[in-house]
């Protein structure tokens, strides 16, 4: 992702741009493009260290960039200076370049989300039987599985997909339209023919690489474009954001860990600390990563009429911005969902902890098969609660409803049968099904297009 928005690529979209320019000019007719001028124009047409210096220094000269790589690229192709630029504005290849690059960078996002899916899918399907406590309200609540937990995420990180993939294509290219869109310089180069100019639009968007131009612009492509593409990169903070925050609460729990090397150090001070870094890197990049949402709809909302600059700095850095923090976000995501770790025994501690208050329903159900009135039995079992419910709160004891159901003779008729109404797999309802048809059959089906970028490669973080 940085390398697509270096310099070295942004300029050498530039030269990109005039050239295909100029190669369609060439096609419609204008004699004053040769075949020299257009190889010269190819053979450059990667800008090199040397010649971004060169640009630089004739910048601080002219005060434009565009003008300044005009000129390098003119000395680098003599036969092509006089018509490089030929009839266009300097968006022609500032904002083309732009939706190249918003095109290109939602590409290296949905190459990294898919793994992310996958990988989490796969985690899912592992644990999809694993009963595990729920929670409301950060409340204890009634039991799921830790791979439907883990399917809530994925079904978030489904719609970031959809979004994203939605957004690209539905960028288009500038084209050529001139100083203020009325692609008025390209109608005198034409002679005033509107076919020829239409045509050359048409041209210039097919040698790119887009399916359609946008039929109308100012002298920029609509700054609402790039609300519409940052847009999804802010709902995939908000995904990303909810799903490290459930990790670090479920490592407080102990119950499941991100990954961490054997070497790995948690504190400076306390030696036994295994802090959840990478989530919590998650969570502060997330944050990020929304808040740059902002300045698309801001910066869309102040252009006046057919353009103003006021656009232009905070572009460059807030669009750059939000690509390569979604992209480390997606990297630490990968590696996060790579190695997860679980602990059952922690688990069944827990649910062995809440799953008698859960079970009074059962039990109750239970003792009126036996012939027992339910409102005698709901008697009897709330009074053991709460006993049991002071144990656990004001002794810290274990909760012992258990116990003093069996050792209450009233529950005699249903006590062989505790251990069956007390089995965690009877509390999880659909759970594992549920999983099991979302993973085998709605990802099935969405990854089923980005196949080819799937790997199971493992994702280095730096420190």
């Amino acid at each position: 992702m940085s390398g697509l928005f270096s310099p070295r690529t942004r300029y050498s979209t530039w030269r990109k741009l005039w050239l295909n320019l100029a190669i369609a000019e060439k096609q419609l007719g204008l004699t004053a493009i040769t075949d020299e001028a257009i190889e010269q124009l190819r053979a450059h047409v990667t800008i090199t260290d040397e010649e971004i210096d060169d640009a630089s220094a004739q910048e601080k000269i002219v005060r434009h960039d565009v003008m300044s790589h005009v000129h390098v690229y003119g000395v680098a192709a003599p036969a092509a200076a006089g018509i490089i630029h030929l009839g266009a504005t300097s968006c022609f290849v500032t904002d083309n370049a732009d939706l190249i690059f918003l095109r290109d960078a939602c590409d290296l996002l949905l190459t990294k989300l898919v793994n992310v899916i996958d990988r989490l899918s796969a985690f899912a399907l592992e644990y999809k039987d694993m009963p595990v406590l729920g929670w409301t309200h950060f409340q204890p609540a009634q039991l799921t599985t830790v791979g439907k937990r883990a399917t809530l995420w994925i079904q978030e990180l489904l719609w970031d997909l959809r979004n994203i993939q939605r957004a690209r294509d539905d960028i288009g290219l500038r084209g050529v339209k001139g100083t203020t869109g009325t692609q008025a310089s390209f109608l005198a180069l034409f002679d005033g023919d509107h076919d020829k100019v239409e045509e050359l639009d048409q041209l210039v968007v097919e040698l790119l690489g887009f399916k359609f131009g946008y039929p109308v612009t100012g002298q920029t492509y609509s700054r609402k474009i790039d609300i519409d593409v940052l847009g999804p990169l802010a709902s995939l903070g908000a995904t990303a954001h909810k799903m490290a925050t459930d990790l670090r609460l479920l490592a407080n729990l102990k119950e499941i860990e991100e990954p961490f090397e054997t070497t790995q150090i948690g504190s400076s001070a306390m030696a036994y600390k295994r802090n959840p870094m990478r989530c919590e890197r998650v969570c502060s990049l997330a944050r990020h990563l929304t808040g740059l949402y902002q300045d698309t709809v801001q910066t869309a909302s102040v252009q006046w009429f057919e353009r103003t600059l006021d656009d232009s700095a905070i572009r460059r850095v807030s669009i750059p911005s939000a690509f390569l923090t979604a992209d480390i976000v997606l990297s630490t995501l990968l590696n996060i969902t790579s190695g997860l770790v679980v602990y059952p025994k922690v688990i069944q501690r827990r649910i062995n902890s809440e799953l008698p208050f859960m079970a009074t329903e059962n039990i109750i159900m239970a003792m009126v098969q036996k012939g027992q009135s339910r409102q005698e039995c709901h008697e009897k079992i709330r009074v053991l609660s709460h006993q049991a419910a002071r144990v656990v709160k004001e002794e810290g004891g274990d909760n012992d409803l258990i116990e003093r159901v069996k050792n209450d003779n009233y529950f005699s008729p249903i006590w062989d049968e505790l251990d069956k109404l007390l089995d965690p797999s009877t509390f999880v309802g659909r759970a594992p099904q549920q999983t099991d048809k979302f993973v085998k059959v709605t990802v099935s089906a969405a990854l089923a297009p980005f196949k080819k970028y799937l790997t199971s490669e493992k994702v280095e973080l730096s420190v």
